[in-house]
């Protein structure tokens, strides 16, 4: 089994998720007694929310590959960035470290191609939803359509993650907007929705919506457990 080298704390809530997922994974899969080999660095989370606003990704990108190299030296296998924004500046963790680097849109691409799906809507972060460095992978690599909801909705949607659910905050009324947004954009012939940061399929669950969702942070798990256990 390899070491699976995590980065943390963007939030802590769904970072919390992927250790605990990781775990009943490999036990899921190898039975017994057995747990997972992972090693953690959790960032500051306040930290990194002010360089965001700031739009200062080079900071940003500098204290992520810190992380990665402090996971390599300790021992790591490959690195895992538990959140969807911050791959954003994977190319830096990429340049920084000399174990594999495991890109959440990769892995969210190949459940989806397998789906045989093509017109998908992505949900994030303004930054997610708006800059290419998550839709360019799911569309040059795996040839999707990706569709994102108007101005109004971003706003909305990113409002909902920054003062809600990064706050561990889960209500009603931003479930039932969410929904709202995913239902307009069927109309439009969309197949499914990647609920493209790891705190909304906290939020909205499959049964909610009639379409498939595609929750990025258990895809994400299963791949890193499937590397961890086989390759």
């Amino acid at each position: 089994m390899k070491t699976i080298g995590l980065i943390g704390g963007m939030g802590w809530e769904s970072s919390k998720l992927y250790y605990e997922r990781i775990n009943k994974k490999i036990n899921e899969v190898m039975g017994g007694s057995h747990s997972a080999k992972v090693i953690m660095v959790s960032v500051d989370f306040a930290e990194i929310e002010k360089l965001t606003f700031a739009n200062d990704w080079e900071t940003i990108g500098d204290i992520v590959a810190k992380s990665a190299k402090q996971l390599e030296k300790a021992g790591a296998d490959m690195v895992v960035l538990c959140t969807n924004l911050i791959h954003i500046v994977s190319d830096t963790i990429i340049k920084s470290i000399s174990i594999p680097f495991l890109h959440i849109a990769n892995a969210t691409g190949e459940v989806i191609q397998e789906r045989k799906l093509k017109k998908i809507l992505l949900l994030g972060t303004k930054y997610t939803m708006e800059k290419d460095f998550y839709t360019k992978i799911l569309e040059d690599t795996y040839g999707l359509e990706i569709i994102i909801p108007n101005e109004e909705d971003r706003n909305s949607i990113h409002n909902i993650i920054y003062t809600e659910l990064l706050k561990g905050v889960f209500t009603e009324t931003a479930k039932q907007q969410i929904i709202k947004i995913i239902k307009k954009t069927q109309l439009n012939g969309v197949e499914g929705v990647i609920l493209g940061c790891t705190e909304l399929p906290m939020l909205i669950k499959e049964t909610d919506v009639t379409i498939p969702t595609f929750d990025t942070g258990k895809i994400h798990v299963d791949k890193t457990v499937s590397i961890s256990i086989n390759n």
